[in-house]
C-alpha cells in the first residue's frame, strides 16, 4: 500500500513540475499575531485559487513542520511533558527531555507528511484552508470553519469529505507507536492525542478565518490577497 502510494506521489510530481514553473502561486506568509504561521490559508474569499502542484505540497508541509514558531511550540511541549514525567514518559532529566523535543516534532512532523504531503496528493486533496469570508455572518463562518475538519476541496474545486486530513491525522498518532515509551503506547494516549490535534485544527481554523477582520479592525492593516 505504501508503495503505491509512493509511486503515486513521485508520479503526479512528474506531471506537475512543468505546471510549477510557469507559475508558483504563493503561500500565505503573512502571520497571525505576528507569529503564527498561516501559510495554508487562501485569505481571499473571492480569489479563484490555483490547484497546488504536488511539490507545493509536500512544500507546505515541509514549512510548517520546520517553522521556528512550531519548533519552539514543540520546545515548550516538550518542558511541560518534562513536568512530573507526563505523557510521553522518558523519565527524568536532560536526555529524557531531547527525546520529549524529538518526539513532539516527530508528532507534528508525520501528521504533516501524512496529511498536506502523502493523502492529499494521492488523494488530489486541497491542505489549505478556504476562508469564507466577512460576506457571511459570524455564526455560520464558525460552523464553516469547524466543518472544515471533515470537508475539504479536492483540486478540480469540488468539496469532499476531508480524508487527507483525517487519516493523516490519524496515521501520524499512529506512527509515535514507533518512538514513543512502552508505557505510553496505549488507547488513552492516543486518544488524547486524537482529541487535541481535533482542537487545534478547529483552533487554528478559526483564527484563520477570523484574524483578516482583526487585522482590520483593531490594526488597520489589509492582508495581501491570496
Amino acid at each position: 500500500m505504501i508503495a503505491v502510494m509512493f509511486i503515486a506521489v513521485c508520479r503526479s510530481a512528474a506531471q506537475d513540475s512543468a505546471v510549477e514553473s510557469a507559475a508558483l502561486p504563493a503561500f500565505n506568509e503573512e502571520r497571525i499575531l505576528g507569529v503564527i504561521p498561516d501559510y495554508q490559508t487562501v485569505t481571499d474569499p473571492g480569489h479563484t485559487a490555483r490547484p497546488l502542484t504536488v511539490r507545493q505540497k509536500w512544500t507546505l508541509a515541509l514549512k510548517e513542520t520546520v517553522d521556528p514558531f512550531n519548533v519552539l511550540n514543540a520546545a515548550l511541549g516538550a518542558s511541560f511533558s518534562q513536568a512530573g514525567n507526563q505523557t510521553p514518559k522518558y523519565g527524568e532529566g536532560g536526555a529524557a527531555y531531547g527525546k520529549r523535543f524529538g518526539a513532539a516534532l516527530a508528532d507534528f512532523g508525520t501528521q504533516n507528511f501524512f496529511s498536506a504531503g502523502v493523502l492529499a496528493s494521492v488523494l488530489h486533496q486541497d491542505p489549505r484552508y478556504f476562508r469564507k469570508g466577512p460576506g457571511t455572518g459570524i455564526p455560520r463562518r464558525i460552523l464553516y470553519s469547524v466543518s472544515r475538519l471533515v470537508v475539504t476541496r479536492q483540486d478540480s474545486g469540488r468539496s469532499a469529505f476531508n480524508a487527507s486530513g483525517i487519516f493523516g491525522m490519524m496515521l501520524g498518532i499512529g506512527a509515535s507507536n514507533l518512538y514513543y515509551p512502552s508505557a505510553s503506547v496505549h488507547g488513552g494516549v492516543m486518544c488524547g492525542r486524537l482529541e487535541t490535534s481535533l482542537f487545534g485544527g478547529v483552533s487554528g481554523n478559526l483564527l484563520s478565518e477570523f484574524w483578516p477582520d482583526l487585522q482590520r479592525k483593531f490594526f488597520h492593516k489589509h492582508p495581501p490577497k491570496l
